[in-house]
């Protein structure tokens, strides 16, 4: 008796579980940038969420070639044309800068990326023409730039109008 109550009480939970995880990647991220993602298809997915209090870095990629996704984000004021400003360059694809003269100096710093895989290697390719959008999910958020934190959660969506492809990722530090 003991061993088939379990089983029923395992079976309840993991009907529980599965209703509260119903949404998919595509409709979470439709919500998380108000659009209408319905037309666009998940080509990548890669979460290494889990750690410490939920930390981790996920990375969507979504081929959106037939669901109208680039004039939703050219009517949103939320979303900006590219080129990328210095805060998602860093983010995506790193910054180098030079301070100093030749008699003083020269000092180079690096900042980022920090969406990277686990061999450091970037995780969007090159986009030339297209829309980003930055959340700052951090709860002081207007206190300090995004950079000089000790932490780091965001969530930054980029549109690659040459190819139709949304990169979203969410990083939590």
């Amino acid at each position: 008796m003991k061993k088939s109550m379990l089983i029923g009480m395992m079976a309840v939970l993991a009907l529980l579980l599965t209703a509260c995880g119903g949404g998919s990647a595509r409709d979470e991220i439709a919500g998380a940038l108000g659009l209408d993602l319905s037309g666009c298809e998940v080509v990548s997915s890669w979460d290494d969420h889990g750690g410490f209090h939920g930390d981790g870095t996920t990375l969507i990629e979504l081929e959106c070639s037939g669901g109208g996704v680039l004039d939703q984000i050219r009517e949103d004021s939320n979303w900006k044309a590219l080129p990328l400003d210095r805060t998602a360059q860093a983010l995506v694809y790193g910054v180098r800068e030079e301070s100093g003269t030749e008699e003083t100096g020269i000092m180079v710093y690096q900042t980022g990326p920090y969406l990277t895989d686990e061999e450091g290697d970037l995780l969007v390719p090159e986009i030339r023409e297209g829309w980003y959008r930055l959340i700052d999910r951090h709860a002081e958020a207007g206190e300090t730039d995004l950079l000089d934190r000790s932490s780091l959660n965001f969530t930054l969506a980029l549109y690659d109008t040459d190819t139709d492809t949304l990169y979203y990722f969410e990083m939590d530090t």
